[in-house]
């Protein structure tokens, strides 16, 4: 299968997944474990699949984002809740965040969370070197339809971002390199990935140096073409090895699954600001 068109069904599926991370659902179930900030509902709910790791794990696997920030959020996290208990509230944060933001498309993914959990189960088969993916692929899978999608795309978003990772450093980039080539790869901003990232204004003038003096950022902080090529490789190395899962549905049942979900991740982008290409 090409590769694309892997890529093509993910970012179609991202918002459903993804508006975990943004809605009041996720911080209110969270709060209610004693995680309050965004930071220790964020990382603890995301590395919960991993069990109780400690900090230096978290680092590691979410590594574009500063260390510090993630130490802090993490701090006695696993004295306020265990693991179990905040997957739980994650998925129940899910379920409320569903049925609000997919509103009456919801009745409809039945088929879709079938088609998604047959790829997620392919993905299950080969979880060699994806060890948050593997951690989520212990999880009990949900009963009720729109669940089974949601859990589905969060295993088919984790197999993809471990690849991703794995790419990003065998090209040799630190987190905060990685943020400025996606910035400068053009998708969204430099400022909004520094901010979100809670990276400092020194780890950005460092990483900028770096990346100047190997040659991938022009003096005006722009791609060289050494730049522009290793980036690419970088995307392509994350479809290839993203694909195994779409692949082992076939390219018809790709194509089933974006049309069946495309009017709820269009609500659910809509909703929370995700941005969308016209072809997604």
């Amino acid at each position: 299968m090409d590769p694309q068109i892997g890529r093509r069904t993910w970012r179609t599926l991202e918002p459903i997944h993804g508006a975990i991370y943004f809605v009041p659902e996720a911080t209110e179930e969270y709060a209610r474990l004693g995680l309050c900030d965004w930071g220790s509902g964020y990382f603890a709910s995301r590395a919960a699949a991993l069990g109780a790791v400690g900090a230096e794990v978290v680092k590691a696997t979410f590594y574009n984002f500063d260390p510090g920030f993630v130490e802090r959020s993490m701090d006695r996290a696993w004295e306020t809740v265990a693991p179990e208990q905040l997957s739980l509230a994650r998925l129940a944060a899910a379920d409320r965040m569903m049925v609000r933001l997919a509103g009456d498309t919801i009745d409809a993914l039945e088929p879709a969370a079938e088609i998604a959990r047959a790829a997620a189960l392919a993905a299950c088969e080969r979880p060699e070197g994806r060890a948050l993916f593997a951690g989520h692929a212990q999880l009990d899978w949900p009963e009720d339809p729109h669940l089974v999608l949601w859990h589905a795309q969060t295993l088919l978003r984790e197999f993809r971002g471990d690849g991703h990772v794995a790419a990003l450093t065998a090209q040799g980039l630190s987190g905060c390199e990685a943020l400025i080539t996606h910035a400068a790869a053009g998708e969204i901003s430099g400022d909004v990935l520094k901010s979100s990232r809670q990276r400092t204004d020194e780890d950005w003038a460092t990483a900028h140096d770096s990346l100047r003096s190997r040659g991938w950022l022009d003096a005006e902080g722009a791609f060289t073409d050494a730049g522009r090529k290793g980036r690419q490789w970088i995307e392509e190395r994350t479809d290839e090895l993203a694909v195994l899962p779409y692949a082992a549905i076939g390219e018809d049942a790709c194509a089933q699954l974006r049309a069946a979900c495309r009017s709820t991740s269009v609500a659910m982008a809509a909703a929370i600001r995700f941005p969308r290409r016209l072809d997604d």
